[in-house]
């Protein structure tokens, strides 16, 4: 162990040694386990994305893909009623959150996000050394916009939010984000909107009245692509040309061409893509439903996912036995939400399986 810790003091920048990394959800390798840590699909792809998949694994891998994803870019745009100089893609959103936060937050002044999100954004702040000031979330772990007002003037490097949140899935309305928008007009705000399609209301009709806002989707969870890696933003041209910038200046082929054709197939199933995303939320209401019958307290959630706590129970126990009974679910051991878990919504065969492990699990507890 010294000997590893000598090594690393050589080798290591300074940077490097500081970085405490992002700890993705488990992805065991275990026959019959009810996954719902991840907040993944339960459901498989479209055909037409398996069928372009295999298309495009046959025509041309021996040739760089093109490094505009000028196909998936145009998809995209139109589907969202936007031209393509307003979309950026990258591989998986986080690459797009990366380069966001490299392009936009590193103005010598912190920036604001909610104490309790995605934990990503601050593994990219020590990344890049910008500053960071938490704005705490309600005592309902819901977003308070004022206090992202700075009366004093005080400089910030722009503003970040998860809309639905995560990890607790409340969302905030198109008025309160809107109200954020016009707090930090010389600033960028960027809304993560990774679960919108869940129930969400999503900022994507803001982009054309203002020049501040970018929005980041990613087809991991409502396109069941987790394993494709596709994330792309939306903003006015002067911001996706930054991220352009960027992307440039890192990797200019970030998407392959299986993810390019299989990215298109998804938005062109129209049919699958409101089946799929019906049958979660459905799934969703009867979850919370049986949750609550089992003396759980669920947060309101507009994600593939809830965020509940039992009073009776601690949640790290209730995990640790859910799991010993081939149940997966995420708990995290931080500040304020260290009693809740946060449960991904699967098929219903699934979360028939968890209500049932669950309803043990209590009788062994109590």
């Amino acid at each position: 162990m010294k000997q590893n810790t000598d090594l690393n003091a050589l080798f290591y920048s300074p940077v490097v040694s500081r970085l405490v990394p992002y700890v993705p959800g488990e992805q065991p390798q275990i026959d019959g386990l009810v996954k719902l840590n991840t907040n993944e699909n339960p459901y498989p792809p479209s055909a037409r994305v398996i069928a372009a998949i295999q298309w495009a694994a046959q025509q041309g891998l021996q040739l760089y893909p093109d490094p505009e994803s000028t196909a998936l870019r145009q998809t995209i745009a139109a589907h969202h009623g936007l031209a393509a100089q307003q979309v950026f893609l990258g591989n998986g959103s986080d690459e797009v959150l990366a380069h966001a936060f490299f392009a936009f937050f590193q103005q010598n002044c912190p920036l604001l996000m909610p104490d309790i999100s995605y934990s990503f954004y601050q593994v990219y702040c020590r990344l890049y050394g910008i500053p960071v000031e938490t704005v705490p979330l309600t005592d309902t772990l819901g977003l308070d916009v004022a206090a992202y007002a700075r009366a004093d003037g005080a400089a910030v490097a722009g503003v970040v939010i998860a809309n639905p949140n995560a990890p607790t899935g409340v969302g905030l309305g198109l008025q309160q984000v809107e109200r954020l928008l016009r707090l930090h007009p010389q600033r960028v705000v960027l809304v993560d909107e990774a679960y919108v399609d869940f129930g969400g209301d999503s900022a994507l009709p803001l982009i054309a009245r203002y020049p501040n806002l970018l929005v980041v989707h990613t087809l991991s969870k409502s396109r069941s692509l987790a394993g494709l890696r596709v994330g792309f933003a939306c903003g006015q041209p002067h911001l996706i040309e930054a991220l352009e910038r960027v992307k440039n200046s890192f990797n200019s082929y970030p998407l392959d061409r299986l993810a390019i054709a299989g990215g298109v197939a998804a938005f062109e199933d129209l049919a699958y893509f409101g089946q799929t995303r019906r049958a979660v939320m459905s799934s969703r209401e009867g979850l919370v439903l049986a949750l609550e019958d089992l003396g759980f307290q669920v947060l309101p959630s507009k994600a593939n996912f809830v965020f509940a706590r039992h009073p009776q129970h601690d949640a790290a126990h209730v995990a640790t036995a859910l799991r010993a009974r081939g149940v997966l679910v995420r708990h995290f051991k931080l500040p304020r939400i260290e009693q809740y878990l946060r449960i991904s919504i699967g098929t219903p065969l699934q979360c028939d399986a968890l209500v049932q492990a669950l309803d043990s699990v209590l009788a062994a507890l109590t």
